[in-house]
């Protein structure tokens, strides 16, 4: 039977695509849109592995195909029992290999006109390594820069809420971008997860228009940022400096750090992994605020000794903007952050880059 392999630039013309790996290879990464209906569960697949190294690939082929037969015909009787008879679908498996025409011959039999993707998933994958290379240099960046507790990520969000094209790493990589900065009860994704969403968000983006980008070093917790895109946020002209008072910082620290803070004793272990950093002497200093409840001490003691130092020595030195960054006064807790953003719009426009300005300043009410 001819299974009619298809490109991945027909993926478009289908119904659905059929994701048939285990739900581990899944979550790993899948085509955008794509819904996993496995083939073989997580441990059957361990099952044959094994089977065809330490047996036979007969006895494993055997034991798989029995097994692929009996999902198949579960999930025609639940997950496709619906589907009318000119239904479309895209399968796809690996690199294209059985698993995918298991399903893509038995559904075409059905008389449904059933594809199987060429290369399967490798193929997804290399295009999307590729377009993590061509993307970031096609668009213009503005990086905004600040001190943590800054507030970055809440004028990222509120220039996005003004109509400006906003690119948030941080909320990608599903952490803060410090030691501190795992996010609670959010794991981070698998390396090619972000990068499916990371091409994802470029190829939205009007390269007409500016993107407004916070400053990243290449590691976010537990992801690597492409050095393309990384090449192009240090070769940018234009970077806007942050500026945000102590005390206002404190605030946002203690908001945004806030789980840590009602969780003690995780808190002291993450406070333990600065040991190497800053000497035991200073990070008994901060346990001791902990212990003793006052928050906002060890906050502005973590920002002043660890946070900024920190920043003082990052990659964000390398950007070439940074010399004539435009100063942004920012109050981050004030309830005007449409208008501070609307201002920040017309500094960075370019009518506006010729001078520097700040934002106006918030009013005590609003604050």
């Amino acid at each position: 039977m001819n299974l009619q392999r298809v490109g991945l630039d027909s993926a478009g013309d289908f119904d659905d695509i059929i994701d048939v790996r285990t739900p581990l290879e899944f979550a790993d990464d899948h085509i955008p849109g794509a819904i996993n209906v496995p083939v073989l569960s997580n441990e059957e697949r361990v099952i044959v592995g094994t089977m065809y190294k330490q047996e036979s690939p007969f006895d494993a082929s055997r034991v798989g195909a029995a097994m692929v037969a009996r999902n198949i015909a579960a999930h025609l009787d639940t997950t496709f029992a619906d589907r009318p008879r000119n239904w479309r679908p895209l399968i796809y498996c690996w690199r294209g290999g059985m698993r995918s025409a298991s399903m893509t011959v038995m559904m075409n039999m059905i008389g449904w006109r059933a594809r199987q993707l060429e290369g399967g998933y490798k193929t997804y994958r290399r295009e999307v390594v590729t377009a993590l290379e061509a993307l970031p240099p096609t668009l213009e960046y503005i990086v905004l820069t600040g001190h943590t507790g800054s507030g970055k990520t809440r004028l990222l969000h509120a220039l996005a809420g003004a109509g400006a094209q906003a690119l948030d790493l941080e909320a990608l990589a599903r952490h803060r971008g410090s030691l501190l900065g795992a996010m609670p009860d959010v794991p981070q994704p698998s390396q090619k997860s972000f990068d499916t969403s990371l091409v994802g968000t470029l190829r939205a983006f009007d390269p007409k228009r500016p993107v407004f980008v916070e400053a990243e070093s290449r590691r976010i917790g537990l992801i690597t940022l492409p050095e393309s895109l990384m090449s192009s946020l240090r070769g940018t002209t234009t970077c806007v400096e942050v500026n945000v008072s102590l005390e206002e910082r404190v605030d946002l620290l203690m908001q945004e750090y806030g789980h840590l803070l009602m969780a003690p004793e995780h808190f002291r272990t993450q406070l333990l992994r600065l040991v190497p950093l800053h000497g035991r002497a200073v990070v008994d200093q901060w346990l001791t605020l902990l212990d003793a409840g006052q928050q906002r001490e060890l906050s502005e003691a973590l920002i002043t000794r660890h946070y900024d130092p920190a920043y003082s020595r990052s990659s964000r030195k390398m950007l070439h903007g940074l010399a004539k960054a435009i100063p942004f006064e920012f109050h981050p807790g004030a309830q005007d952050l449409h208008t501070q953003a609307q201002a920040l719009l017309a500094l960075t426009s370019p009518a506006g880059r010729s001078g520097c300005a700040t934002a106006p300043q918030a009013s005590s009410g609003d604050r």
